[in-house]
């Protein structure tokens, strides 16, 4: 089995660089979060980092209006990155910090975390929203945009909305920043000329230009409007189709399209160029397999993805992507200086290439051939860091990816992808294959359409991941065994609980397999109708556990739910893996699947 190594040094940060010699990280502090248990407890935890010594303990402190600073642990916290406080009042307003300790010297506080429980335990904490009138809550992405080492929340509000395979007039898609608090840093209104919907609207946020705060990448248009009121391309233009009774009613199939970086800070464009790809000829975008037909009316022109990936190893690109069903295109881009530069383009161009048609509602970015450079995973095909084919599997295009170290036993990472098998196409609807080579190594639903299928540890007495699908009882285990029957539930997965196997998460509750429900969020609502999604879930604060954010039923607020239980698994926090991190990154786009990271978590794991 694979080993997770740590590695440990004495430095607490690995400085930001845009030198060849490192490679650029991201600051973080300790990420603390207090959470409700009951009444009488509060559970605190926070992050470790993978350069922490091996010798690290903690102190925690608490500090309340009026009152001198607590320190709650009587000994260094050693071993673990949580703590239960039993000693509080309800009512009162408490800040929790926590401070290292190495070689006995303690060390200055990295972050806090403010709270005031109630009698009513609540297993979350509220970012109050400044929600535009008509709108609802939807993706979101968390990134540092001040320098802080503290997230920040990106939010995508939708208003009316509609498929690419729909008629009619959308609302402007808008972007809001969050501090955890609810500060509002800024709104971005990317206009008229921008359809609104799961396949057009993809947004990244990463700090791609190395300096410590993150920026944001979208497709823009004449009229969107920056946050400091600024107007990119004409504003007086209307490239939409208004005629009622055309075929492409509502949809924008004509007129310029942009690229623009806008700062994380404060919401300005920064830099615009000419998107790439351009839709060109909407009748070029047709290929072969499941739904590959073709159209003119921007069906398949239209559908974009998004991604960030490491290409040369050292520094963050960007990726903007268009179409899967038949042609597909990925460009890669660097930030430099202030401007965008074209890095590379990957085409597929026409049905009797190999790649066409093999394109997902998706994409994952992951290193797959272990040569320290990120690689592309767009759904039955795989795109190398220097933006070449390096195979496809002629599998077709799928809704669901599952990217990581699936199979513990085997060396490297595998891929997880289920497939549309219709149109009187034949072929399998899931399959499991080599990440590095292609290589096949299960395939079952023999040509059915699967819409939805998952991949991940979820059960405590078999060793890998377990796979099961839409359409299918069985759980099968990561050789293709059948070992029992499969979860309904066929969504998203979360670390919640104290062991190593993953939990299920679907719509607003969680669910340990073979047990039952963990949380219920009740008065939280899920996004995206029958996909159910979070607006995002992952390790964005304390320990290795992940949190869940969801929307109140009302729009007015997030609510971050965060874990209460205790755990004897230390890890450093997976947004120090890269893959995961990349993977929340990309969780936004297209059909949201849940982050994976590198290695393996999960029952039988290893540690050294």
């Amino acid at each position: 089995m694979k080993k997770y190594v740590f590695i440990y040094i004495i430095n607490i940060i690995v400085t930001i660089s845009n030198t060849n010699a490192q490679v650029q990280t991201e600051y973080l502090d300790r990420g603390i979060i207090a959470t409700q248990k009951s009444s009488n407890e509060l559970f605190v935890n926070w992050r470790l980092f993978k350069n922490d010594p091996k010798n690290i303990s903690f102190n925690l402190y608490r500090k309340e209006a009026n009152r001198p600073i607590h320190k709650l642990n009587n000994t260094p916290i050693k071993q673990q990155t949580w703590f239960i406080d039993s000693t509080f009042n309800n009512g009162t307003e408490y800040t929790y910090l926590i401070k290292t300790v190495i070689k006995q010297e303690e060390n200055e506080e990295s972050g806090s975390f403010t709270i005031t429980p109630t009698i009513h335990a609540k297993p979350y904490f509220s970012i109050p929203l400044k929600t535009p009138k008509g709108y609802t809550l939807n993706d979101a992405s968390v990134a540092d945009l001040t320098g802080d080492g503290q997230l920040e929340i990106i939010l995508h509000q939708t208003g009316k909305a509609h498929d690419n395979s729909h008629r009619g007039l959308t609302d402007p898609p808008i972007f809001q920043a969050y501090k955890m608090d609810g500060t509002l840093l800024w709104e971005i209104n990317l206009g008229k000329n921008i359809r609104e919907g799961a396949h057009y609207t993809q947004f990244l946020v990463y700090d791609f230009d190395g300096d410590g705060k993150a920026e944001m990448a979208c497709k823009t248009a004449d009229g969107t409007t920056d946050a400091l009121g600024n107007i990119i391309g004409d504003a007086h233009q209307d490239w939409r189709d208004t005629n009622p009774e055309s075929k492409t009613y509502g949809k924008i199939i004509k007129g310029p399209e942009y690229l623009t970086i806008f700062n994380g800070e404060n919401g300005k464009a920064m830099a615009t160029v000419d998107y790439i790809p351009p839709r060109g000829d909407l009748s070029g975008w047709g290929g072969v397999g499941g739904n590959g037909k073709n159209d003119n009316t921007a069906n398949r022109a239209d559908r974009f993805t998004a991604g960030v990936a490491f290409l040369d190893g050292k520094h963050p690109s960007f990726i903007m992507g268009r179409g899967y069903y038949g042609r597909s295109v990925l460009a890669a881009f660097d930030y430099i200086d202030g401007k965008i530069i074209s890095r590379w383009i990957f085409d597929s161009k026409n049905r009797e290439n190999p790649y066409s048609g093999m394109g997902n509602h998706g994409l994952s970015i992951a290193d797959v051939d272990e040569d320290g450079k990120d690689e592309i995973v767009f759904g039955a095909m795989v795109v190398d860091n220097n933006g070449k084919g390096l195979y496809s599997t002629g599998f077709r295009h799928g809704d669901a990816l599952h990217v990581g170290d699936l199979d513990p036993d085997i060396e490297g990472l595998e891929i997880f992808n289920i497939h549309e098998i219709e149109d009187n196409t034949t072929g399998p609807g899931v399959t499991l294959y080599k990440a590095k080579s292609g290589e096949l190594l299960f395939k079952e639903a023999p040509n059915r359409d699967v819409g939805r299928g998952v991949c991940g540890n979820i059960d405590t007495q078999t060793k890998g991941a377990q796979m099961w699908w839409s359409g299918n009882p069985n759980l099968y285990d990561i050789k293709g065994n059948i070992i029992g029957q499969a979860p309904k539930e066929v969504n998203f997965l979360i670390w919640w609980d104290g062991d190593a196997t993953r939990e299920i998460l679907d719509k607003n509750y969680i669910l340990k397999y073979n047990q039952g429900i963990l949380l219920q969020a009740e008065g939280a609502v899920s996004n995206n109708g029958t996909k159910a999604t979070p607006v995002l879930s992952g390790d964005i604060l304390g320990d290795w556990r992940e949190e869940l954010i969801l929307r109140s039923k009302d729009n007015k607020e997030l609510r971050v739910y965060a874990t209460t239980y205790p755990t004897n698994i230390l890890l450093p926090t997976l947004l120090q893996d890269r893959q995961y991190r990349l993977s929340l990154v990309w969780q936004n786009v297209g059909y949201n699947q849940p982050p994976h990271p590198s290695f393996y978590i999960g029952t039988g794991m290893e540690l050294e």
